[in-house]
Formats: C-alpha cells, sequence, structure tokens
C-alpha cells in the first residue's frame, strides 16, 4: 500500500483534493480533524494545553476555545511551537494508526495534513502530494470564506510555510487556481498515476 501525504497551506484547495480522491474511491483521513479529537474534552493533550496556557482558553462547557487560542498561538511563534508539542504526537500517533488498520488489499490511503513540511515528516510517507495556489488568491479565499481580515490571513500564512516553498519540495503538485475542471484533471491524472 502506498502511504501518501496531501500538504498545501490554508486556502490552497486541499479539502477539495481531499474529497475528489475520496469520490474517486481514496480511503482518505484529514489531520485537523485528528487535531480536534485529540483535543477534544477529557484528553490528555486537551489538559496539557489547560496546563500550559491557562482555563481561558476553555469553553464554559469546558471545551476548547479555538478563538481564544488562536489569538495567544498566532501572535507568539513559542506559544504556537507549545502547542504543536502538544498535539502533533498525537495526529501522527492516529495517522499511522489509520494506515495500519486499512482493509488487507488497499492500494494507497491519503492523509491530509496541512503541516506536513513544518513538522519534518515527511519522510513518513510514500509520496507527498501539494495542493497550491497563487497566495493572492489564498489570502483572498482566507477573507471571503473564512471572514479573515487581511491582516488576519497574512498573520495565519505567516505561520507556515511558503506555498513555493512546498511546491520546490514536492514531487507531485495540483494547482488548484486554474478552475474546477482543471483541477480535476490533475486529480484524476496523479490518482490514476498512484494506483497504477
Amino acid at each position: 500500500m502506498r502511504t501518501v501525504a496531501l500538504t498545501g497551506g490554508i486556502a490552497t484547495g486541499k479539502s477539495y483534493c481531499l474529497k475528489r480522491f475520496a469520490d474517486l474511491g481514496a480511503p482518505v483521513i484529514d489531520a485537523d480533524v485528528l487535531a480536534r479529537e485529540a483535543v477534544a474534552r477529557g484528553t490528555p493533550a486537551l489538559n496539557a494545553v489547560v496546563e500550559r496556557f491557562g482555563a481561558g482558553v476553555l469553553t464554559p462547557a469546558g471545551d476548547l476555545n479555538r478563538s481564544a487560542l488562536a489569538r495567544i498561538v498566532f501572535s507568539d511563534p513559542r506559544a504556537r511551537a507549545t502547542l504543536e508539542a502538544i498535539v502533533h504526537p498525537e495526529v501522527y500517533r492516529r495517522i499511522r494508526e489509520w494506515f495500519a488498520n486499512l482493509p488487507p488489499g488497499t492500494t494507497l490511503g491519503i492523509a491530509d495534513i496541512p503541516l506536513l513540511y513544518e513538522t519534518g515528516q515527511e519522510h513518513e510517507f510514500d509520496r507527498v502530494i501539494v495542493a497550491a495556489c497563487d497566495v493572492v488568491e489564498q489570502i483572498r479565499r482566507m477573507v471571503v470564506r473564512d471572514g479573515f481580515t487581511d491582516a488576519d490571513a497574512r498573520a495565519r500564512l505567516a505561520a507556515q510555510w511558503p506555498i513555493d516553498e512546498k511546491v520546490a519540495r514536492a514531487p507531485i503538485v495540483i494547482w488548484t487556481d486554474r478552475g474546477f475542471e482543471e483541477t480535476d484533471r490533475q486529480i484524476d491524472e496523479v490518482y490514476r498515476s498512484l494506483t497504477a
């Protein structure tokens, strides 16, 4: 079985690509979902986050207040590194477990991992795919789709490697800013080559 990591930057079209791969028949998993599960109420990771950042990162119900935590970690690189040291090992453990439990005979599985290069884990996978678009389009999507201000969008981008650097490292790149038809064509071609 080929283990494949799909990465990119925020708003580069990773989720669209992942859904298309799933529609084509590939088993897929999303590291963002795993990260949310890792810090769910009652988990050791959430307890560690509260111990480090204080009870102000919790909602009144005891869940993680993502907005409050984001305000801290996206303005302080050290705080972000601390958070990542708590969450990332658990996310990668869950990804490895997921791959190990795919049915026998599965030809490939794809894990969407936004911070793959930032965490230095690309060597753990047989193939890496980067979903990419122009930075101006990336910011536009963050403002329109996610409601970020321009400044907030740029702060989020500053917390990740530049998309150009990820593209330069990636053996496979899918450009998502050339229309849906062209994006689908690229995804279909990549899927065919990975399952050949």
